[in-house]
């Protein structure tokens, strides 16, 4: 992907760890110019107290062959994010990629619970955080992408269209953020078509990221120790798998065919022939219906 976004701008919001930080990096290693934004910073922690920084992601975008911008940002604050846009409007003239990964649900999240038994604050703050968030960054950074054709919008969330369709995410707070959130692409596809952008959901697969390492407290480099945990954890992916997924499809000419539509790491891999860093091709989703939930014993043969 060396160079295919080179000229381009990408806004990455929610890039300070995760998937957010995996897509800014391959955004940049692509080319780009990746402003990438969150409310974590070496001088301030928000509520996560996680030690993730934007400027250490914006670092690594930069070091990886594109230019990273850090910019503090808290998304549910509609003058900060307008001057955020103001800013990308000033320095650079123009916004090609808009990547909308903001979360911040996982400490608030109860699982399993119904609406009864679930903190309604916590419910309704994932909520905030989760759709709020989106609509507001969109408001303001859209207007943007629309003075150019050709532009991208990502909306990024947790399972594909057809998975969560049958599928109960495990309490109604967290069932609606991912299932609203491909809905919400789908309708920002409706509105961008006439100006020739594209807008699509992708969901990664089983994500190893920081806080997911942590959780089962191994490393990048030692992960298969966790699958002595949890044997499913073998058809797990980096960030950066899904980062290649957003970078190949910001180059493909013809991305305007996916408009609207629910897309995953793993299914554009096959199409656009990435791997993750370590060469394999993880296909989580179909994993997860042939495998994991009919009681198979682990094994990701064939899947990766």
């Amino acid at each position: 992907m060396t160079g295919k976004l080179n000229g381009r701008v990408a806004l990455v919001a929610g890039a300070t760890r995760g998937a957010g930080r995996g897509i800014a990096v391959e955004l940049g290693a692509a080319g780009a110019t990746v402003y990438v934004t969150g409310r974590t910073t070496r001088q301030h922690q928000s509520e996560y107290q996680r030690p993730e920084t934007i400027e250490e992601t914006a670092e690594m975008v930069t070091e990886a062959g594109g230019t990273g911008i850090a910019v503090q940002v808290d998304h549910l604050q509609p003058e900060q994010v307008e001057a955020l846009v103001a800013r990308v409007r000033a320095e650079e003239g123009r916004l090609d990629i808009l990547v909308n990964d903001i979360w911040g649900g996982e400490n608030l999240t109860e699982w399993d619970k119904p609406v009864w038994q679930h903190s309604l604050d916590k419910g309704l703050r994932i909520l905030r955080l989760a759709l709020d968030t989106h609509l507001i960054t969109a408001r303001y950074a859209l207007a943007l992408m629309i003075e150019n054709p050709g532009g991208l919008l990502v909306e990024m969330t947790d399972g594909t269209a057809e998975y969560n369709a049958v599928h109960y995410r495990l309490n109604p707070y967290y069932d609606l953020v991912k299932t609203g959130t491909t809905r919400m692409a789908w309708a920002h596809a409706q509105d961008l078509a006439p100006y020739g952008a594209t807008a699509v959901s992708i969901s990664p697969g089983w994500m190893r990221s920081e806080m997911m390492l942590e959780h089962y407290g191994v490393r990048e480099e030692n992960w298969h120790d966790a699958t002595k945990v949890q044997p499913h954890f073998v058809i797990s992916e980096t960030p950066r798998f899904t980062g290649r997924a957003v970078a190949a499809l910001a180059a493909d000419p013809e991305r305007g065919r996916w408009n609207g539509q629910s897309l995953s790491s793993g299914g554009l891999a096959k199409i656009y022939g990435f791997d993750d860093v370590d060469g394999s091709r993880p296909d989580c989703w179909r994993y997860m219906a042939e495998i994991q939930e009919p009681g198979k014993p682990a094994d990701a043969s064939g899947y990766r």
